[in-house]
């Protein structure tokens, strides 16, 4: 998560320190860099912030989240009614295909991909996000992300009442059929997505098997490339940032 801008004594890192020296006690200000590192100020001064104590694993090696609302422990029994926070998704991966128990707002800040499982359609769409494209997806509808680029790709995340270690934070194809082979038919709690019957429940089965189909894709077709066009403009958002950053 390094970049040639947010290294110590660097300019982006000094104008955090200088600003820190104004923050009243509690306030925390984020910079999120267009190279995908993250800078962080509080009263107590400056940071880039990295993986371990700052961005705990987030479901797959390489893939980190930082809390901002709510936790890991976040459910419906322990509500703090949604969680936010800010992801990171290493350089040309792919998180692992899940499906939520509760609705998903994520906003990209860099060059992403979003495959998505259109039940009433039987196939795998996938939505390329630029940055600042930010995309809502109901409970319980298989997907996945994708970085096209070559930096880290930082991206905001709300969810609502759940976190990362709650059995339906995000249930994957492995998950789904341990469920399906174990004639699990629990309620599930999110709305309007694949096989969601609120009176008898999640077809973990179907689920499954259109998680699968996701990663079919994903392993056939590969991680899409940024285009000319959007490495440019990256180009350009990384000059920007130099320029309009803290000082």
């Amino acid at each position: 998560m390094s970049d040639v801008e947010t290294g110590s004594g660097t300019p982006g890192l000094r104008g955090m320190e200088r600003l820190s020296r104004d923050l009243p006690h509690g306030v925390e200000l984020f910079h999120l860099k267009p190279g995908g590192s993250v800078l962080f100020a509080d009263r107590n001064g400056a940071r880039e912030l990295g993986p371990s104590e700052d961005f705990p694993r987030f479901l797959d090696d390489g893939q980190f989240a930082h809390y901002l609302v709510g936790d890991a422990h976040t459910s419906p029994e322990r509500p703090s009614n949604a969680t936010f926070k800010l992801g990171v998704v290493g350089p040309r991966s792919a998180v692992t295909p899940h499906a939520h128990g509760g609705e998903h707002v994520v906003l990209s800040l860099g060059h992403a991909a979003c495959g998505l499982y259109d039940a009433a359609r039987g196939r795998v769409t996938e939505i390329r996000l630029s940055p600042g494209a930010m995309i809502r997806i109901p409970g319980m509808m298989p997907h996945s992300f994708a970085n096209r680029g070559a930096k880290p790709l930082n991206m905001l995340a709300a969810q609502t009442g759940f976190g990362i270690d709650h059995e339906d934070y995000a249930i994957t194809a492995d998950e789904a059929e341990r469920r399906a082979t174990a004639g699990d038919r629990r309620v599930a709690h999110g709305r309007g997505g694949l096989g969601t019957v609120t009176r008898v429940g999640t077809d973990y089965g179907l689920l499954a098997a259109a998680l699968r189909d996701i990663e079919r894709i994903q392993r056939v077709r590969g991680i899409g490339a940024t285009t000319v066009r959007e490495r440019l403009a990256a180009g350009l958002r990384r000059a920007a940032s130099v320029l309009e950053g803290p000082r």
